[in-house]
């Protein structure tokens, strides 16, 4: 099974064939993937036949989702647009004065300069014949995939690598993104996660939501994934945002904006950890059959706690650990022993059957 996404921290592809194999055994219909991120995910879902309700707060992620799960035309038609997308002449603009570099400089920038003026030009000419729909989702899709293939980044855009990486030297080409045949019904959101349980009733509920650190030293929570993808947002609105920083990211990308609870470091007056409120919250609001929940070991809720909370809330069928390091699977007895040693990161699993 084939996804496709850009460089992401957090990403489960490598997990992917765990949670195929969890959905897949369960005789559900209909999935909500809660927290879409990159969509590889709402992806693998759409593929196995599934009816796919997938939301995320950010907007590029609302527009691959819309290429992935929506689009409603011939693949020859997209050609046809990618093909003429990569026939524009390259023009020095917003995205090159800010985003560019030239080969021969030691400034550190997320792109060569030919590939903004690339950037540049597509970017415009998206906009210059009206495209709209799945049809314009599908190009920016195909643009960022583009983008992502030849940065100069470790896979963020917070920061960016002093020396050009050999892959930034490449010319960037658009391509038709991987589109697979899907069911009728899918529904792609850009919602708050609690206001969108209120509305949605599915099978089953996936649910991989931002983790805060377990460090007691770090600070409040700093939004990460606001901060590291802000020049995916640029493209998809081509707005022109003030900027600010070395790494010139968007003025609402700042670290105090937009905060997510579930990253939250603080506790409440009853001592438990804020984010810990909002898991069990989630859980309890889904109007679904069963929970899919992905979790750290490095993330902000204690595993004693996570484990306790879910036990209260239904009957815990599974709970799956994956040594993200070696990429190997172990499946847990369902107690609070955990396998985890805490000296290295794993991404756990847990299937919850909610209770009637």
């Amino acid at each position: 099974m084939e996804t496709e996404g850009i460089k992401y921290a957090g990403s489960k592809l490598k997990i992917l064939p765990y949670i195929q194999a969890v959905a897949g055994d369960l005789g559900a219909k209909t999935v909500l993937d809660g927290f879409s991120g990159s969509t590889r995910v709402s992806q693998m879902f759409s593929q196995m036949g599934f009816r796919v309700l997938s939301n995320d707060i950010s907007v590029w992620s609302e527009t691959f989702a819309t290429a992935y799960l929506l689009h409603d035309r011939p693949i020859s038609h997209y050609r046809e647009i990618i093909e003429h997308l990569n026939g524009v002449r390259r023009e020095y603009g917003w995205f090159s004065e800010h985003y560019g570099g030239s080969p021969d400089s030691c400034g550190k920038r997320p792109f060569q300069l030919k590939n903004t003026m690339k950037l540049d030009a597509v970017r415009e000419e998206i906009d210059r014949i009206g495209l709209s729909g799945t049809d314009k989702a599908v190009a920016l899709t195909s643009l960022i995939l583009a983008l992502d293939s030849v940065d100069n980044t470790l896979g963020h855009y917070s920061a960016y690598l002093t020396g050009w990486s050999p892959r930034s030297y490449h010319d960037m080409e658009l391509k038709v993104p991987h589109l697979c045949p899907h069911k009728e019904g899918n529904r792609v959101f850009r919602k708050d996660i609690f206001d969108l349980l209120k509305e949605t009733e599915c099978d089953l509920a996936y649910f991989d939501p931002p983790y805060g650190s377990n460090n007691d030293k770090m600070p409040s929570s700093r939004i990460r994934y606001n901060a590291y993808y802000h020049i995916w947002t640029s493209i998809i609105l081509n707005d022109r945002p003030q900027v600010f920083g070395k790494a010139n990211r968007r003025e609402d990308s700042r670290d105090w904006k937009n905060t997510s609870v579930f990253e939250d470091y603080r506790k409440d007056k009853e001592g438990s950890f804020i984010a810990m409120d909002a898991l069990r919250r989630l859980v309890r609001e889904a109007n679904a059959r069963y929970i899919l929940l992905s979790y750290s070991s490095g993330g902000r809720v204690s595993r004693d706690e996570l484990y306790g909370m879910l036990c209260s809330e239904g009957k815990l069928l599974k709970v799956i650990e994956t040594d993200l390091r070696t990429n190997v699977m172990g499946q847990m007895r369902l107690t609070n022993k955990w396998a985890n040693t805490g000296r290295h990161t794993s991404e756990y699993l847990f299937l919850l059957e909610k209770q009637p």
